[in-house]
C-alpha cells in the first residue's frame, strides 16, 4: 500500500514539502479514522486503517476499558486455545502476533524517508480478558465497594530499553533468544512465543522492504524512486542487521515502536535523543548529515507514531545530557504539528536553551507540544524509595505522566486508580447511617481514612495476583525483548515473583482530589460553621441530584465556597490533607508479597468514567457528572483563573516518591512567541518546579475556535489539544470530553 497527496513536480521537493504531504495524508487518514471508528478519547495513534477491501469492523474493548468500534485486517486466522473463545500465555500470543504482522499489508509513503504503518488496533485481534481460572473473586467485594480501576488484567505501562536493539539487530536478538532456550529448557513456551515475535517482525519489514522495492521500479519520478530505492536497502538490510545510520536507527525504532502499539498498546519511547546521538555524531563527523536531513528523518518517525520521549536531563552523574539531537527533536515536532508526546526536562541544571526552544514552539504553535518535566523534583522524589540517585537518575519519561527506567523496571503505571470520591461517599453513607454516632466532618474524616486504607490494600492485594499470574495471560513479548532479564532468564517482565527485571515499583494514583477536597470544606463551611443545612437534609440533596429550585439553590450554595486553589482555604487545606493521607497509606507498607509501591495523583481520561457510576456530591456537583481531573482545581476555581495559584496549589499536593501529579493549565491566547510573553511562561514553569511540582501540560487555545470546534468538529479538523498527559486532534474525541477540554477553557478565560 503506497500512499502520496503531493503529485511529483520536475523541481526539487524540499524537506518542507514533503512533509506537508506527510501532515496531510495523516489528516486525511485521520478523518476517515474518525468516520468509521468514531470518538477516539485516548491518544491521537497513528494507526492507519486497512485498504477497504482488506477491512473487517468488530467491537472490542481498549485498554482504556471503553468499547469502541475496532477495525482488524480481513482473513486473520486467530487461533483460539480456551472454551471461553480466546487465547492465553507465551506460546500462542506470539504464535497469533506473528501472524498478524505476517498478514499486515505492506505501507510506503514514497514521501517518507521512513517505511511502514500500522494497522491493527491492540485489543482487536485479542478477545480474551482474564484467564477464567485464575480466580480472584476474593477481591471483588473491595473492588465493587470502592469501584477500583486496574491492577487484575494490566500491561505494558513499563520502558522497554531501546538500545538493546540498536545494538544487537533482529539477527542479534534471535541470537539472543536460542542462548536463553538452551540456558532455560524449562521456558520453552516463553522462548516460542519470543521467537514468533521477533520472527513476525522480521517478515512484517521484509514485506514493506519488497514494497517500497516494487514501488521504486514503477516510480516515473527519478527523486522519488531514488528515495523509494534507498528506502527499500534499508529496510532489507535491518531485517537482520542493526542499524548504522541516523536514518537506519529512525527506522529500526520506528519498527519496534509500530509493533509494541500493535502487540498491546505500548507507546513508550524514552530518552530518544540520547538513544540517537551517536549515530548523530558519527555522520556530522563524515559529513554524511545536515541538521535538516536529520529533522526529516526525525518527523517521519514521529508522524507514524505518538510514542512519549523524554529531551534532556541527567545523566546517571547528574551532569545534564542535553544535546543537539534534544533540540533537533524539539524542531522536527514543531514542523511536523501533528499531536506528538515529547517531554522536555526542567530543572536546576538543565540547559535553558531546551526550556526557552520549548516555550517558543508552544506559544507558536498553539498545539500544546511539548510539555514539561520537572526532573529534579522526580528523581529527588524516587531517590525517597530507598534508590540511589544513579539509579534514579536513569528513568526515563515514557508515558502521559509517568518515568521508568528502561528495560529493568517494572510499573503498571497509570493502570492501577483509586477514586477518592467514591471512597468519599462510602464514607459519608456509613456515617449517615449510624444515628448513635454524632456528625461532624472529623468523624467523616476518620471514615474516610478507615475506607481510603481498605481501598489501597484491596488494590494491592490485586497488585499482586496481576504479578503472579500476567505472564500466563497475556505476557510482555513484545517489551521482553528488549529488557534486561526476561530472555536471559526465560521469564517475563511482568513476572515479578520470578524476578523478570530487576526492579518492581507498582504505581497507584489516587484521583477526584478537587471534587473531595471541596466537599469536605462546603461541608465544614455551610453545615459545620454556618448551619445552612442539616446532615439529613443534605442527604436528601444528594439523592435527589439537586432536585427542585431549592435543590438548586442548595446546590450553588455549597459549590459558591472558596475552592480547592483558590489559596488559604479550607478546601486547599483538606486537599493537602488528603494527598498526605493518600501517600501515608500507600507507603506506610509495600504489597503483600512485599513489592514497592509508588503513589501519584493523576485521572487520566478515567474522569467522565469514574463521574459516571457516582452519585451527587456535596461540592455542588451533578450526579454522573465527570470528577475532577488529576491534581488540578475545579473550573473556575477564581474569578481570575490565577495561573500561579494553581500552580502552588498543584505542588502543595504532591505525592513525592517519583510519580507526578501534573499541572493541566490553559494559557491566554493573546500570547506572543517572542520576548516578555516567553520569559513569563518559562518563569511559571520554573516557578512551579522550584515549589515541587512535576509535570506541567499546556494548551494556548483560543476560545472562540475551541467553541466552534466542538459546536461542529469538522470546521476545524488540524485543531490539536493536550486533553491531559496525551496529545489529540479535539475533532477526534466525543463530545463529552470535547466538553470537559471547553469547560476548562470557559472556566479559565
Amino acid at each position: 500500500m503506497a500512499h502520496s497527496i503531493l503529485e511529483p513536480t520536475h523541481t526539487e521537493l524540499s524537506y518542507a514539502q514533503r512533509l506537508d504531504a506527510i501532515r496531510r495524508a495523516k489528516l486525511e487518514q485521520t478523518a476517515e479514522k474518525q468516520r468509521v471508528m468514531g470518538a477516539m478519547d485516548y491518544d491521537d495513534h497513528a494507526l492507519i486503517l486497512p485498504p477497504p477491501e482488506y477491512r473487517q469492523l468488530v467491537q472490542s474493548i481498549s485498554g482504556s476499558g471503553m468499547p469502541i468500534t475496532d477495525v482488524l485486517i480481513k482473513g486473520i486466522p486467530i487461533e483460539v486455545t480456551h472454551p471461553d473463545g480466546a487465547f492465553y500465555g507465551p506460546r500462542v500470543c506470539g504464535r497469533n502476533f506473528r501472524t498478524v504482522l505476517e498478514r499486515h499489508p505492506p505501507y510506503v509513503d514514497p514521501m517518507s524517508s521512513l517505511a511502514g504503518g500500522y494497522m491493527v488496533n491492540f485489543g482487536s485481534y485479542r478477545k480474551g480478558g482474564w484467564k477464567p481460572e485464575l480466580d480472584f473473586s476474593h477481591l471483588l467485594p473491595v473492588r465493587e465497594k470502592y469501584a477500583l480501576i486496574g491492577a487484575i488484567g494490566a500491561s505494558q505501562h513499563f520502558c522497554q530499553d531501546l538500545a538493546i536493539g540498536l545494538q544487537l539487530g533482529w539477527r542479534g536478538i534471535q541470537a539472543k533468544i536460542e542462548r536463553g532456550r538452551r540456558c532455560n529448557p524449562g521456558s520453552a513456551e516463553f522462548y516460542d512465543g519470543l521467537e514468533d515475535v521477533a520472527r513476525g517482525i522480521q517478515t512484517w519489514i521484509s514485506h514493506n522492504a519488497a514494497e517500497a522495492r516494487r514501488l521504486a521500479a514503477e516510480e516515473e519520478d527519478p527523486r522519488l524512486a531514488d528515495n523509494l530505492g534507498k528506502m527499500a536497502w534499508i529496510n532489507e538490510r535491518l531485517v537482520t542487521e542493526p542499524p548504522r545510520t541516523f536514518r537506519e536507527a529512525c527506522q529500526w525504532m520506528l519498527w519496534y515502536d509500530m509493533a509494541a502499539r500493535m502487540y498491546n498498546g505500548s507507546g513508550s519511547l524514552g530518552r530518544l535523543d540520547l538513544l540517537l546521538l551517536p549515530y548523530y555524531q558519527v555522520e556530522r563527523t563524515a559529513g554524511t548529515l545536515s541538521d535538516e536531513e536529520a529533522i526529516f528523518h526525525l518527523a517521519c518517525f514521529l508522524a507514524r507514531d505518538t510514542a512519549y520521549l523524554q529531551l534532556g536531563g541527567p545523566d546517571a552523574q547528574g551532569r545534564d545530557a542535553t544535546n543537539p539531537v534534544s533540540l533537533l527533536v524539539l524542531e522536527a515536532a514543531h514542523q511536523l504539528k501533528i499531536p506528538a508526546n515529547v517531554g522536555i526536562c526542567v530543572g536546576d541544571h538543565t540547559d535553558p536553551r531546551l526550556l526557552r526552544r520549548g516555550v517558543e514552539i508552544l506559544l507558536e504553535d498553539r498545539l500544546g507540544i511539548p510539555k514539561f518535566l520537572g526532573i529534579d523534583r522526580t528523581v529527588e522524589g524516587f531517590a525517597k524509595n530507598g534508590y540511589p540517585l544513579e539509579v534514579a537518575r536513569q528513568r526515563a519519561y515514557s508515558g502521559c505522566h509517568w518515568s521508568a527506567i528502561p528495560g529493568r523496571e517494572y510499573t503498571m503505571n497509570d493502570c492501577v486508580k483509586i477514586n477518592f470520591a467514591k471512597v468519599f461517599d462510602v464514607a459519608l453513607r456509613e456515617l449517615m447511617s449510624d444515628p448513635l454516632i454524632p456528625r461532624s466532618t472529623e468523624e467523616l474524616w476518620s471514615r474516610f481514612e478507615t475506607h481510603l486504607r481498605c481501598a489501597v490494600e484491596g488494590t494491592t492485594a490485586s497488585i499482586d495476583i496481576n504479578l503472579k499470574h500476567m505472564h500466563e495471560v497475556f505476557p510482555e513479548l513484545v517489551l521482553d525483548l528488549l529488557c534486561h532479564g526476561p530472555i536471559e532468564k526465560g521469564v517475563d517482565a511482568s513476572d515479578a515473583f520470578r524476578g523478570g527485571v530487576e526492579y518492581y515499583n507498582l504505581c497507584i494514583d489516587g484521583c477526584a482530589l478537587a471534587t473531595v477536597a471541596d466537599s469536605f470544606a462546603a461541608l465544614e463551611q455551610r453545615v459545620m460553621r454556618e448551619k445552612r443545612l442539616n446532615w439529613d437534609q443534605l442527604l436528601q440533596l444528594l439523592d435527589s441530584d439537586w432536585a427542585g429550585p431549592e435543590g438548586e439553590r442548595a446546590r450553588l450554595m455549597m459549590k459558591s465556597i472558596r475552592r480547592y486553589g483558590y489559596g488559604g482555604t479550607l478546601a486547599d487545606e483538606y486537599s493537602g490533607r488528603i494527598a498526605a493521607l493518600f501517600t501515608r497509606l500507600v507507603k506506610e507498607k509495600p504489597t503483600p508479597a512485599g513489592f514497592n509501591l509508588v503513589p501519584g495523583i493523576f485521572s487520566w481520561a478515567n474522569t467522565i468514567p469514574m463521574g459516571r457510576e457516582l452519585g451527587a456530591t456535596p461540592n455542588g456537583r451533578h450526579r454522573g457528572d465527570p470528577i475532577s481531573h488529576g491534581a488540578n482545581p475545579d473550573p473556575g476555581f477564581r474569578a481570575d483563573g490565577a495561573p500561579s495559584a494553581m500552580a502552588l496549589a498543584i505542588a502543595g499536593v504532591q505525592c513525592g516518591y517519583g510519580n507526578t501529579a501534573p499541572m493541566q493549565l490553559e494559557l491566554d491566547p493573546g500570547l506572543s512567541a517572542s520576548g516578555e510573553d516567553v520569559e513569563q511562561v518559562a518563569s511559571l514553569i520554573r516557578t512551579h518546579f522550584a515549589l515541587g511540582g512535576t509535570q506541567i501540560n499546556l494548551n494556548i487555545l483560543d476560545k472562540e475556535k475551541v467553541l466552534a470546534a466542538h459546536a461542529d468538529p469538522s470546521k476545524h479538523p488540524d485543531l490539536i489539544v493536550r486533553v491531559t498527559g496525551f496529545s489529540a486532534y479535539f475533532a477526534s474525541l466525543s463530545e463529552e470530553f470535547r466538553q470537559l477540554v471547553v469547560d476548562r477553557l470557559i472556566a479559565e478565560h
